[in-house]
């Protein structure tokens, strides 16, 4: 059963249009990953699922069409965004982050969520009165995952992870997601460049090529495609 299914979704910025009619499904409780070279359209879909982006055609959440819906309301419905590039308040500490990411749900709640992330990720919670500046990548990393986690989502949509992290640090992460899917059930729509590693952590897989979906395959089915790694993925 699908969370999220995109029909005929076109993008642009101004007068260019970066997505040319996409059709795609997230399958509810699952991973799946979206790859494909620089300039594919792979951070637009994120952009336009959460209504950063000028679009025409249907977006449809667990049944309801939230196309041309506003950005606040869309994250009210259970679909929360890490951008590329983390987007932490780096003049904010971890925990005023964290507090922050429960501006949908209520104190209490929000202090339930929290604890829950400190649990998971045991360096926030020694970091908590750190400014988020002066975390490392990988922590600010983290950091922008539990602020997405804080209102338990439904949906998790996360823009290159990996960007600017050492491998070692990127793997960490990865392991990391896929965990909280296993733990919690949040279906996470991951963009990544790093596609050998994201195959390894998803369900199912989008493959994109100049802003039109040339492949929707199961993960393990698409890692092992010999000719669309090689034209593709450049692997």
């Amino acid at each position: 059963m699908s969370l999220l299914a995109v029909h005929d979704l076109h993008a642009r910025y101004g007068n260019a249009e970066v997505l040319h009619g996409i059709d795609f499904d997230v399958p509810a409780g699952e991973v799946t990953v979206v790859l494909g070279a620089n300039g594919a359209g792979k951070t637009t879909i994120l952009r336009s699922i959460c209504a950063m982006v000028h679009t025409s055609g249907r977006i449809v959440f667990d049944g309801r069409d939230i196309s041309g819906m506003r950005t606040d309301r869309i994250a009210r419905l259970g679909i929360a965004h890490v951008p590329q590039g983390r987007g932490t308040f780096g003049d904010l500490t971890v925990e005023e982050n964290l507090l922050i990411g429960g501006y949908t749900t209520s104190q209490s709640a929000t202090a339930r969520s929290i604890e829950r992330w400190y649990e998971f990720f045991p360096r926030l919670r020694e970091r908590r009165t750190q400014l988020a500046a002066g975390l490392s990548g990988g922590e600010q990393q983290m950091l922008a995952i539990a602020r997405a986690l804080v209102p338990e989502p439904r949906l998790l949509l996360l823009d290159e992870p990996s960007l600017g992290l050492a491998p070692r640090i990127t793997q960490e992460v990865f392991r990391a997601l896929g965990q909280i899917n296993e733990d919690t059930g949040t279906t996470i729509l991951v963009v990544e460049q790093n596609a050998h590693l994201a195959l390894e952590i998803g369900s199912s897989a989008v493959l994109v090529d100049a802003g039109r979906v040339v492949a929707q395959r199961p993960a393990e089915a698409l890692a092992h495609d010999d000719a669309v790694r090689r034209a593709y993925l450049g692997y």
